[in-house]
């Protein structure tokens, strides 16, 4: 019998404890809750950020382009991950206000290249994506013909100090990881497994409370995995997220309606937050109060 790795998906428990965790209801002292969120000195209309996506063409034509051009409509943060320079040129001419997320290339001097031209571009932070090193199969983990390298620690701190952008890093999945990462100098964290890089992986908002307590509020930390509507994301804040990356049901909505879809999507997630934040009694996503995400102990 051929071996199920489905129970052990990381996908599927991420999903599993996403919606293990409950919410109470608050309804005295309510107000219109703000949806508004700042990071690196810029305000968006939402914590609803786009994933660190790559190779949308054949979703819609110039698909990361139409991503960022919807993004930038609904007023949401942009991430862009793997992917040719006009691209990210094109992304960042339609407004978007763009994280450039770089791949660990075994070829480090491309990465500096690469850190270069999105300040260049006047992205709003670069970062790197330290969960790709690995291919599962065999050794070092190649993406369109290109080798992948682990990162060091001196090596993600001497990427930091090459940058007068903020500098994110993606991957971070432990509390003394992300000790590391602010050993390192980081000015930012994305709290994930990259939707499952490895069976049994901790979902992200298992590990989020740690990593929050371990920054103690000093980076901005960007959560995505399974991610899909404002109920998640409220949960997401609530545990201490500053932002929350979403994928899929963007992809879905720009391969219906290109960026307009995006920037529906958006709005749709954004106005599914603000009624869960309006229905605990949440006045902005910087006050949601932790207490009011509980974790089930009971079988369904």
């Amino acid at each position: 019998m051929a071996y199920e790795r489905k129970s052990l998906s990381s996908d599927h428990i991420t999903r599993a404890y996403l919606d293990s965790l409950l919410v109470e209801l608050r309804h005295l002292d309510a107000v219109m809750p703000s949806t508004d969120m700042t990071v690196y000195g810029k305000t968006f209309s939402t914590p609803v950020a786009t994933a660190a996506l790559s190779h949308l063409s054949g979703t819609w034509p110039d698909g990361m382009a139409a991503m960022a051009q919807g993004a930038a409509e609904a007023g949401a943060l942009v991430f862009s991950g793997m992917g040719p320079k006009d691209e990210l040129e094109r992304m960042v001419a339609t407004g978007a206000s763009v994280i450039k997320i770089i791949k660990p290339y075994a070829d480090r001097q491309s990465i500096y290249e690469k850190i270069r031209h999105a300040e260049e571009q006047g992205c709003l932070a670069v970062g790197i994506d330290t969960d790709h090193a690995f291919d599962r199969r065999h050794g070092y983990d190649v993406i369109e013909g290109i080798e992948m390298y682990p990162l060091s620690s001196a090596e993600l701190a001497e990427m930091v100090r090459a940058t007068k952008l903020p500098f994110v890093i993606k991957g971070v999945l432990s509390r003394k990881e992300a000790c590391k990462c602010l050993d390192c100098g980081v000015q930012g964290m994305v709290v994930s497994h990259h939707n499952g890089r490895l069976d049994c992986a901790v979902p992200p908002l298992m590990v989020l409370p740690e990593i929050a307590a371990e920054t103690e509020g000093k980076v901005p930390l960007f959560v995505d995995c399974s991610l899909q509507s404002g109920l998640d994301v409220f949960k997401a804040l609530a545990l201490g997220a500053t932002a929350c990356s979403v994928g899929r049901p963007l992809m879905a909505r720009l391969r219906e309606e290109g960026a307009e879809g995006v920037r529906k999507g958006i709005l749709d997630i954004t106005n599914d937050l603000q009624y869960t934040m309006a229905m605990t009694a949440s006045p902005d996503v910087r006050h949601i109060d932790r207490d009011v995400v509980r974790l089930a102990n009971f079988s369904w």
